[in-house]
């Protein structure tokens, strides 16, 4: 006989602790899953302390079978979200779920429906996901790329979830890649000679994040992105909050000639961010940072050896996409970090992602650049 499943809300500390420890347990035999710190992960679900709950609410649920935690997931909806278009993949009526993890496909679909529940009484009307928390943290379910581990900032899950997550109805609704690149030699000839062009322009100047004056650059990129990403499928805007909280959270990642800034006619342009991928470190450490595992990552984050990297965000402002000059700005500032992580860090290969299926700009630069997919992140689509 089927033992029955409890579905119930987080609603205090141990409850919390719970939601938190489940994923370790159900994922401690994927050699791929890289466990995120467990300091992180409550400071993301803790009010006061992520500025996402400043304009989102969030429903925290436990599964249990028998008295035994055996699945969580998130529901939410985000206000900011929810003022957006609707032709751009948000819009009035659309919350989320996400940080969904299962046993099995009874707990599954146990799990979904209680979310989608929860968002009908909210008022929602559609569901997109999954979503973890943020449109800007770790969106989309991994389909394609489960034999080897994500890097820094990207998710990792079972490859049985789309099955059951399919089975309940719900469609693709983008899908987002990751692309492998190899970065130990140069980029192809036509490459070169656009860079070199840009480089005998006196419009353009690209130049590296300056560390002493952080604060001033993160803004500067943080102004950049939410110009070039506002009409993008999928975009929320980040407020002051989300700007500071990011900064900070960013900075011990920052090689500062790993991140470029370029400049046209003394104006900000465009912007890239390389990061290190600290997952490498991650891994074997269980999501725990005492007693030494903080003085290892500090150490390794000073200068980290054969660090692969990640580029996690670019954008090119308005006024110069789809001309000539927005690939030329990103193909210069690839090529010099390229060239800085190769020299400095012994790089041998670099990520790039995510891309929207469906962006030709992006996926144009990363086709001209050698680049390969090796990983396919889905979101999802409901109507409620």
């Amino acid at each position: 006989m089927a033992v029955q499943i409890d579905i119930a809300p987080v609603s205090d500390k141990a409850g919390l602790q719970a939601f938190i420890d489940l994923a370790y347990r159900l994922n401690a035999d994927d050699p791929n899953w890289v466990p995120p710190l467990r300091a992180e992960v409550k400071e993301l679900l803790t009010p006061g302390k992520n500025p996402f709950f400043e304009h989102a609410k969030v429903q925290l649920f436990l599964a249990r079978r028998g008295g035994r935690v055996v699945g969580r997931i998130s529901a939410h909806y985000d206000e900011l979200a929810l003022a957006q278009p609707r032709e751009q993949g948000m819009g009035p009526g659309t919350g989320n779920w996400g940080m969904f993890e299962a046993q099995d496909e009874q707990v599954a679909r146990a799990l979904i429906e209680r979310a989608e529940e929860w968002l009908r009484e909210q008022g929602m009307t559609r569901v997109l996901a999954p979503i973890s928390l943020s449109i800007w943290e770790e969106p989309g379910l991994l389909v394609q790329g489960h034999d080897h581990p994500p890097m820094v900032m990207m998710g990792h899950n079972s490859p049985e979830y789309q099955g059951w997550i399919e089975a309940l109805g719900y469609e693709k609704a983008k899908s987002l890649y990751t692309y492998d690149l190899d970065v130990s030699g140069g980029f192809p000839g036509i490459v070169e000679r656009i860079v070199k062009s840009g480089e005998r322009s006196d419009r353009i100047k690209v130049r590296t994040v300056d560390l002493g004056h952080f604060d001033r650059d993160a803004a500067i990129c943080i102004d950049i992105l939410n110009d070039a990403w506002s009409d993008n499928w999928g975009f929320v805007p980040f407020t002051e909050s989300e700007k500071e909280y990011g900064a900070k959270k960013l900075k011990p990642l920052i090689l500062e000639g790993a991140n470029m800034i370029a400049e046209v006619e003394g104006e900000p342009a465009a912007f890239m961010l390389a990061l290190p991928d600290l997952n490498q470190r991650l891994i074997h450490m269980n999501g725990r940072l005492f007693p030494f595992n903080w003085a290892r990552i500090l150490w390794w984050l000073r200068n980290p050896p054969q660090a692969a990297m990640r580029v996690p965000l670019m954008g090119v402002v308005k006024k110069y996409q789809n001309t000539r000059l927005a690939s030329q700005l990103a193909f210069m500032m690839i090529e010099y970090i390229r060239r800085y992580t190769v020299a400095n860090h012994a790089t041998a290969r670099s990520e790039i992602g995510w891309v929207l299926d469906d962006n030709q700009g992006m996926n144009a630069i990363a086709e001209a650049i050698e680049a390969k997919i090796n990983r396919e992140y889905r979101l999802y689509d409901k109507r409620l």
